[in-house]
């Protein structure tokens, strides 16, 4: 009996492997809640990967709590799609309709996405890893900085990488106030750090109601695998700015969202099991994640510095860097960045412009990548 008792018990079950990835989950907790690292979503991934690895428990194997979540939330893209209609109501385009051509500073920060995909490819050519084209896009999407928009090309295209992309994105995103300013900094010198911007003007609501659905349908008509994710975040903003459903506007923007944060935290944490998350291709994702988010954030500011260049009306580079779609963290960074070098220069709402136009970019290259992998 004892004995049948101690080979039942988790200890004796315990592999090294579980006692590792145990080791991550608390040290994604301690992130989020001693560091405040995106907390809403690594305290549920971090207990969700505990979770997922305690012998015996099978927690996250066919049938168990966290695969049906997996299933139900991840495997059909609806958790990914509702954050994004979240999102969505939450985000205002008054400050890249106030000033459009942060369109383009948004656009340039995707270039770490395009980037990293040929990297991947390029590691597997050489034979250091072994990641198929489906992989090596998923992988990319981490240059985004933008969780939910990964997690669902993931699902799609790399499931079995689901947990390594969701962990890199998400630290990443988390990791913005430390990864960003030195790489801003290198790329600009101080008086175009300290440029000021001239104040943006005031959007009607007329044209932010128009707004999110003449994006829908010029995306839909163009790159209709990227209307999925765009759809969901032009309706949570239609909501928000028609003003006639604040009902489900404000369901939408805390009940709701909070409740899928909840579950799309616990799926992804099922897929750090020990046989899963551990390999040289885990390693690899990391590598390549951080030089995605580099990339990205490179490229926004070397187009920040191009605009004020050649326009009239000066640029300070630093929103550039904003271009990646961590809403609103990049911005908050750029602002941080610019009053260091000149403590009247508030570039917030001007960051807001690239940081918005970055979600709408990594969802277009989201599309981009679905388009041209899938049948591969």
């Amino acid at each position: 009996m004892i004995e049948q008792l101690w080979q039942a018990s988790g200890l004796y079950q315990m592999t090294g492997g579980q006692i590792v990835m145990i080791g991550v989950g608390l040290v994604l907790l301690y992130l989020a809640i001693d560091r405040k690292f995106e907390p809403l979503l690594l305290v549920t991934i971090g207990f969700g990967g505990i979770l997922a690895n305690i012998p015996g428990a099978q927690m996250a194997e066919p049938g168990g709590l966290l695969d049906l979540i997996y299933t139900v939330g991840i495997e059909t893209g609806v958790f990914p799609l509702i954050i994004f209609m979240g999102v969505g109501a939450l985000t205002d385009f008054g400050p890249l309709l106030a000033n459009p051509r942060t369109l383009f500073l948004g656009a340039a920060a995707q270039f770490g996405i395009f980037a990293t995909l040929l990297g991947a490819l390029g590691l597997t050519h050489l034979g250091i890893m072994d990641f198929s084209v489906k992989e090596a896009a998923a992988i990319g999407i981490i240059g985004g900085a933008d969780g939910p928009t990964a997690i669902y090309v993931a699902g799609k295209l790399a499931p079995d990488l689901l947990g390594a992309i969701a962990v890199a994105a998400y630290s990443y995103m988390a990791l913005v106030p430390i990864i960003q300013p030195p790489i801003m900094r290198a790329l600009t010198t101080q008086s175009e750090r300290a440029i000021q911007m001239t104040q943006l003007r005031e959007v009607s609501r007329l044209e932010k109601i128009v707004f999110p659905l003449l994006l829908l349908l010029l995306v839909a008509i163009l790159l209709p695998t990227a209307a999925p994710l765009l759809g969901m975040f032009c309706f949570g903003n239609l909501m928000k700015e028609c003003g006639v459903v604040d009902r489900l506007a404000d369901t939408t923007q805390n009940a709701l969202i909070n409740i899928v944060t909840i579950f799309l935290g616990l799926a992804v944490g099922s897929k750090l099991r020990a046989d899963i998350f551990l390999s040289a291709e885990t390693l690899g994702i990391l590598v390549l994640g951080v030089v995605a988010f580099a990339i990205g954030t490179a490229s926004g500011v070397l187009m920040g510095r191009l605009m004020n260049r050649l326009g009239r009306t000066p640029i300070n580079p630093l929103i550039g860097a904003a271009g990646v779609s961590a809403v609103p963290m990049a911005a908050r960074v750029a602002n941080r960045v610019g009053l260091e070098n000149n403590p009247e220069n508030y570039l917030l709402m001007h960051a807001m412009g690239p940081n918005v136009a970055g979600v709408i970019g990594s969802a277009v290259a989201a599309g981009i990548m679905i388009l041209f992998t899938t049948g591969l």
